[in-house]
């Protein structure tokens, strides 16, 4: 069983990535820095190989079952690699996620759309208007005593947000702004002027779409 130790230093993956960077290695030498070693009878590039013809033929479908009938692969390597996938995917999708308009962002919120119950949420966004993270900020009925701004705000200073966009479901149904949301809305804009963090939208979602504040002019 051959491991990365074992290759020739000029052979190594981890070598190459130090001295030419990531970008120099292929799709097996970069899966071989993910296994770090081989298995009885088959040394880790040529596992490697292995491992990169599966992703080839079906990479959207790759799952443990899959991995684990590859000779050489267990448990453990099988979910260091799905993990891999995983974290990779979602980071890929937040990278990639642009929030330019109100549909943009109520794509983000609409599964919210049929709670029994209202879920005010928050969408942090960067300078290039990428989704950084949606929040649930609180669950109830809306009351401006009830939903501060400065739960609002940490979340998006820590997220060096540059702008946020507000969301919150109407269970009744009522696809427009009643005058709590609008002065609540208000407020939170408010304080967004004072920290430097833009308030871009407030969106109403239901069952048959959304209001959008910043559509209506109310923003």
């Amino acid at each position: 069983m051959k491991s990365l130790t074992s290759l020739y230093k000029h052979d190594k993956p981890r070598e190459k990535l130090v001295n030419k960077g990531v970008s120099a290695l292929d799709d097996k030498e970069l899966m071989a820095l993910i296994l770090g070693s081989g298995a009885r009878g088959k040394d880790v590039l040529k596992l490697s190989r292995d491992i990169i013809k599966l992703f080839k033929a079906d990479f959207e479908n790759i799952d443990y079952e899959k991995l684990m009938n590859l000779h050489g692969i267990g448990d453990a390597t099988s979910c260091k690699i799905l993990a891999s996938i995983e974290l990779s995917r979602r980071y890929l999708i937040k990278q990639n996620n642009k929030i330019k308009t109100a549909n943009d962002a109520y794509q983000e919120v609409k599964s919210y759309a049929n709670k029994q119950q209202e879920y005010f949420l928050t969408l942090t966004l960067d300078g290039a208007s990428h989704l950084i993270e949606k929040r649930v900020v609180f669950i109830g009925t809306l009351n401006r005593t009830l939903i501060h701004p400065r739960e609002i705000f940490a979340d998006a200073i820590s997220d060096r947000a540059a702008s946020i966009i507000l969301a919150h479901n109407h269970p009744c149904g009522t696809l427009s702004s009643s005058l709590a949301d609008e002065m609540i809305t208000d407020k939170i804009a408010g304080v967004g002027r004072m920290v430097g963090i833009e308030v871009k939208d407030h969106l109403i979602i239901t069952k048959e779409g959304y209001f959008s504040f910043k559509e209506k002019g109310l923003i």
